[in-house]
């Protein structure tokens, strides 16, 4: 089987549980819910601009760059309907990076920062944010899901993309894939974790983001 078919097919079985919490969910505040969407985004937009200047491979970098683009629009569009909410922004501070964003931020070779941040991120992004959608819509939100299934949503799933295209090339050895597997597999398992603490916290499991 092609590395990168089985990659996704291993990685959309772990990510399923992540999927299936979400899933239903009917308890939660919007207001709070778009709060932890402008957090994901602003976190990953940082981490995707840290490591433009410090990829050598000019398409690689240019990916990143492209993310944090992306990831940063992302976060004024969050911003905006957060407003309709009576979110002040100017007094908006980041949170601390929690377990995932701390291991994302230690990777340091472009082969993990790949799988790691436009392969697994973003395929976990894209799918938890189909819960949101779901979970808006039910709530009378109907502008917030035109806003990510229109513009939001069809980025991650580019970055995603661009994740399987970038380790097509820059996975081709067994050791390479291998490596590319293990990243994969810890950044779904830390995010598994990490949104099971976030959802018992918020009491809702449909969150947004990574």
């Amino acid at each position: 089987m092609n590395f990168i078919v089985e990659l996704e097919a291993f990685a959309a079985d772990r990510l399923a549980p992540i999927v299936a919490a979400g899933t239903g969910a009917t308890t939660g505040e919007l207001k709070q819910l778009l709060e932890v969407a402008l957090a994901n985004e602003i976190s990953v937009a940082e981490l995707a601009a840290a490591w433009v200047p410090t990829t050598a491979e000019l398409d690689a970098k240019l990916a990143f760059a492209r993310q944090a683009g992306d990831e940063a629009g992302h976060f004024q569009l969050v911003a905006d309907r957060l407003r309709a909410h009576g979110f002040e922004l100017d007094s908006y501070r980041i949170p601390p990076a929690n377990p995932l964003f701390q291991y994302l931020g230690s990777l340091t070779t472009t082969l993990d920062r790949i799988a790691a941040g436009l392969f697994a991120l973003e395929m976990i992004a894209y799918g938890v944010n189909e819960n949101f959608i779901t979970f808006c819509r039910a709530n009378g939100d109907f502008e917030t899901v035109r806003l990510y299934d229109t513009l939001i949503q069809p980025e991650e799933r580019e970055h995603h993309e661009l994740g399987k295209r970038l380790l097509a090339k820059y996975a081709t050895s067994p050791e390479q894939q291998a490596r590319a597997h293990a990243v994969v597999e810890q950044v779904l398992a830390i995010a598994t974790a990490t949104r099971a603490a976030a959802a018992s916290r918020l009491g809702v499991a449909c969150f947004p983001g990574c």
